[in-house]
């Protein structure tokens, strides 16, 4: 299946399942010397909380009106 393929929805919970494990990776993996500051990580995992509780956050038309972007 190409991304072509994909309805919004699935697009939309395509690009939220990326962002999650990327996320998570960064807050697991620090095999490679990285650092997160400790306010940061706990926003992070807030966000990932929320998210897994069903809440939504900002809308990508939402993003782009306010970075003045066509979406």
């Amino acid at each position: 299946m190409q991304v072509k393929d994909l309805t919004v929805e699935e697009l939309k919970l395509l690009i939220q399942k990326i962002v999650t494990e990327t996320i998570e990776s960064l807050l697991i993996d620090f095999e490679e010397d990285r650092e997160v500051k400790p306010e940061v990580k706990q926003q992070l995992l807030d966000s990932l909380q929320r998210t897994q509780n069903g809440e939504r956050g900002i809308s990508a038309e939402e993003v782009a009106k306010k970075l003045g972007l066509n979406w």
